[in-house]
C-alpha cells in the first residue's frame, strides 16, 4: 500500500518524544524527509540517532513560542529540504486547574503553546504548502469536546484549535491544502508514566492501564503507535479526500463524536 510519502518533507513540532516522536519514526519509515521540532536537544539528538536508521531526518532545537519561532523553523526546513508537504503542530502539555486557580499568566502561556504557536508555525509553512498542496495536522483532545470541571485552560486551548483546523479546512482546500485534527484522549506519555509510579507502583503497566477508573471501553490506555498511525494516514495520500476532520484516538472514552 502506497501512503504517498516518498520524496515529501513533514514537520513535526514536539517530536522529540511521544506521539511526535512515534509519527516522525512512521513518516520517515515509508519515505518521507522529516525535520524534528522540539526544546530538548539531548532528546532530538537521540530521536534523529534512531529514525535515521529508517530514514533521513533532521532536527531544529526551538520552543516554539519563541519569537520568530515559527520562521527559523519554516525557514531552517526550506534550507535543509528544499520543501515542505506536511506540518503536523504537535507540541503541547496538559494544564489543567479549575477555572478560580489559572491565573491570567496561565492563560496565555498555554494558550501560546497550543494555539497560537500552530497559527504562527501554519501562517509560516503556507507559502510552500500552497506550491504542490499538502496537509496539516492539529493536535488537540478528546476533552476539547466536551470539558470537564477543573480542566482549564487546556480544553479551551483544544477546542480553539478544534476551530481552527475546520475554518483552515474551508480557506485552505483551494489549495490542495487538507487541514484535519485528532483529539487524543489516555495515551501512553511522560505524564501518564509518572502518574502510574506515584499512583500504583506495585502494578505492572498492562495492570495499570486497564483499571476500571480510566473509563475506556477498549480497555487499557493507548499506545503512541496506535496514535502516530491515525496521523500517518490522515497526512497521506490515502486520505486526500479527508479535510475538516476531528478524529478520536482515545480508546471510546469521549463523549461527543
Amino acid at each position: 500500500m502506497d501512503f504517498g510519502y516518498e520524496g515529501k518533507v513533514a514537520v513535526i513540532t514536539g517530536s522529540s518524544k511521544g506521539i511526535g516522536r512515534e509519527t516522525a519514526g512512521q513518516l520517515a519509515a515509508l519515505g518521507a524527509k522529516v525535520m524534528l521540532v522540539a526544546r530538548g536537544e539531548e532528546e532530538l539528538i537521540r530521536a534523529r540517532e534512531e529514525i535515521s536508521q529508517h530514514g533521513e531526518v533532521d532536527y531544529i532545537q526551538m520552543d516554539v513560542t519563541a519569537q520568530d519561532a515559527a520562521d527559523e523553523i519554516i525557514d531552517g526546513t526550506i534550507s535543509r529540504f528544499g520543501r515542505i508537504d506536511v506540518l503536523i503542530n504537535n507540541a503541547g502539555g496538559s494544564f489543567a486547574k479549575p477555572f478560580d486557580e489559572v491565573d491570567i499568566p496561565d492563560w496565555e502561556q498555554d494558550i501560546d503553546l497550543k494555539l497560537m504557536a500552530a497559527v504562527k508555525v501554519s501562517k509560516a509553512a503556507l507559502p510552500y504548502l500552497k506550491e504542490r498542496g499538502g496537509a496539516i495536522l492539529n493536535m488537540t483532545a478528546v476533552l476539547g469536546k466536551t470539558p470537564p470541571a477543573s480542566s482549564l485552560p487546556t480544553t479551551v486551548s483544544r477546542a480553539a484549535g478544534m476551530a481552527m483546523t475546520k475554518a483552515m479546512s474551508k480557506d485552505l482546500g483551494q489549495y490542495g491544502i487538507r487541514v484535519n485534527t485528532v483529539c487524543i484522549g489516555l495515551i501512553k506519555s511522560d505524564q501518564i508514566m509518572k502518574k502510574w509510579q506515584n499512583d500504583a507502583p506495585e502494578l505492572s503497566w498492562e495492570e495499570y492501564s486497564r483499571l476500571d477508573k480510566h473509563n475506556i471501553p477498549l480497555g487499557s490506555i493507548g499506545d503512541t503507535h496506535e496514535a502516530a498511525n491515525v496521523i500517518t494516514f490522515l497526512c497521506s495520500d490515502l486520505a486526500s479526500y479527508v479535510s475538516g476532520a476531528a478524529v478520536n484516538i482515545d480508546g471510546g472514552a469521549g463523549h461527543a463524536l
